[in-house]
């Protein structure tokens, strides 16, 4: 007897399902979605995809297992029958089996198949043919030895596997077809997997993953918010914080705990708070100092035009009381106009540097300064090379520090004006021997509308003579805003500085040199320092 046989082909199992489509609705019109919600949202979708991911693909391994044991399982059987039909023999006769029905009956009484496998013979000596199966129950619904029309497809099919899809289960089978060498009937030895329960078992593990998944998505929902809650918790104090500051109170700030992004963003909103406080708080001062030097004068003017004679006899009176007027009228327009260029100390075009010549520019103030007044004035010492600067301002600043050394000194006292060069920077400088600047005055002088606690000392003879008088505080607060502008500082330095092997800027407190010459005070010495960019 010749067995036919082929080696079973893998059936492929194709599961199709429908698409589920989920179209979000986008939020109402004025409808706002907070940053937790939308953090949680995103988390679950994550998830959500990641473990659909896992589900779905431990349940494609498990069929994909299942299909190929089932494969390797039909393929050994159908070897196995093959190998036994060229090398077995009748243990009655001890030759080869030369009867299909004797074949099929010794093979199968030697086998032990699996809960799920079925072996069985067909002898085709009649119609329907008949059966030849082990003698043990197989746990499915229908067996496929009961199933005449399985058999009958499984006979008159001309491939030798496949798959037989039942109401009663899918079937995965082989067969090997038996030709014996005389005129005896034909046989075909059949091996058939019942593979339902397999498939349930992975479709079983499939549906606990899913069910493992949504409770993890549930637990992740639950922590997920309350951890985004403590990560948004300062966020949300930055909201509220800001919706209780008002221009009258912006003393909140916001508590600072931790080292992350979120307290970072808490400190830098505490950053803005103090800027905006400070802010707000120069402002309300400077109008409140700006109203009171500008009525002083208003009162001033209104004061002696109720008072001016209109009669006849008055034209002396009349005359007196328009200068002294149009005097108060240009103090108010000096004010005004000091108060517009400190207005425009804020914006970011306020200097506009060029490459500007330090010993010209220093000679230019010097001849600038020397008709302030008459005194005895001293080009010192003048740097060379070129730096980037604003020349006008740097000129204004510099006439602003010698008017205030003329106003501080006396007619015949000396001032020197100087410039110099030191490792980053350069320095101007304006130094006079007057009365100096009194300790607790050093930082007060340079504040807006302030002039300390008292004058810097008595003039000498003739001081009013070389001035308009005293100022509305605002000079050197424009020096300092000029410096501020170069990227520098104004420095006020005790004495008259006026030494040249002095070459690198003193921050801190100097010994004042004994006066030169008879008049001559304890002197102050105001330098800019302004960082030197050498184009």
């Amino acid at each position: 007897m010749t067995p036919q046989t082929t080696p079973p082909s893998t059936t492929t199992t194709r599961a199709t399902t429908d698409p589920v489509t989920t179209a979000d609705a986008p939020p109402a019109p004025g409808r706002r979605i907070s940053a937790r919600v939308r953090i949680l949202l995103w988390l679950l979708l994550v998830m959500a995809v990641a473990l659909a991911a896992v589900a779905t693909t431990t349940r494609s391994i498990l069929l994909r297992d299942v299909d190929q044991r089932t494969t390797e399982l039909l393929a050994q059987e159908a070897g196995e029958f093959a190998n036994f039909v060229e090398r077995g023999q009748d243990p009655r006769t001890g030759a080869p089996f030369t009867e299909p029905r004797r074949l099929l009956k010794v093979f199968l009484e030697r086998q032990y198949a699996d809960p799920y496998e079925e072996l069985l013979g067909l002898v085709h000596d009649a119609k329907p043919p008949s059966v030849v199966r082990q003698r043990r129950d197989v746990p499915v619904n229908l067996p496929l030895y009961r199933d005449d029309r399985a058999l009958a497809v499984i006979a008159r099919s001309e491939r030798h596997t496949g798959t037989l899809d039942r109401d009663e289960g899918e079937v995965r089978w082989a067969k090997v077809a038996i030709r014996p060498g005389g005129a005896g009937p034909e046989g075909t030895f059949v091996v058939a997997f019942h593979a339902d329960r397999e498939t349930a078992r992975a479709g079983e593990v499939f549906r606990i993953l899913l069910a493992i998944s949504g409770v993890a998505l549930l637990m992740t929902c639950g922590i997920g918010w309350v951890v985004a809650g403590r990560i948004l918790a300062p966020v949300r104090l930055v909201r509220t914080t800001a919706a209780q500051l008002t221009e009258q109170d912006l003393t909140r700030r916001i508590p600072v705990r931790g080292r992350d992004d979120v307290s970072a963003l808490a400190e830098t909103f505490n950053a803005m708070l103090d800027r905006l406080e400070r802010a707000f708080g120069a402002q309300r001062q400077f109008v409140d100092d700006a109203g009171h030097e500008l009525r002083t004068p208003i009162t001033i003017v209104r004061g002696h035009l109720e008072l001016m004679n209109t009669g006849p006899d008055g034209a002396a009176e009349r005359e007196e009381t328009v200068r002294l007027v149009t005097d108060e009228l240009d103090r108010m327009s000096r004010i005004v106009e000091d108060l517009l260029l400190l207005a425009k100390a804020e914006r970011p075009d306020f200097v506009a540097p060029a490459p500007v010549q330090l010993a010209e520019l220093t000679a230019d103030v010097f001849v600038k300064a020397r008709t302030l007044g008459e005194r005895r004035w001293e080009l010192t010492e003048v740097a060379e090379g070129e730096a980037l600067l604003d020349a006008q301002r740097i000129t204004q600043a510099m006439v602003q520090l010698a008017q205030n050394a003329v106003q501080h000194t006396a007619v015949g006292q000396r001032v020197r004006i100087g410039s110099r060069r030191a490792p980053g920077l350069v320095e101007l400088y304006v130094s006079d021997t007057g009365p100096g600047v009194r300790p607790e005055d050093a930082e007060l002088i340079f504040e807006r509308f302030r002039r300390g606690t008292a004058r810097r000392g008595a003039r000498g003879p003739g001081a009013a003579t070389d001035t308009h008088g005293g100022g509305a505080g605002l000079g050197l607060s424009i020096v300092k805003a000029i410096a501020e502008g170069h990227r520098g500082r104004v420095e006020l330095r005790p004495g008259d500085w006026h030494d040249p092997a002095a070459t690198t800027p003193t921050t801190g407190p100097a010994t004042a040199p004994r006066p030169t010459a008879p008049g001559d005070g304890a002197g102050a010495t105001f330098a800019l320092l302004l960082e030197d960019t050498t184009p």
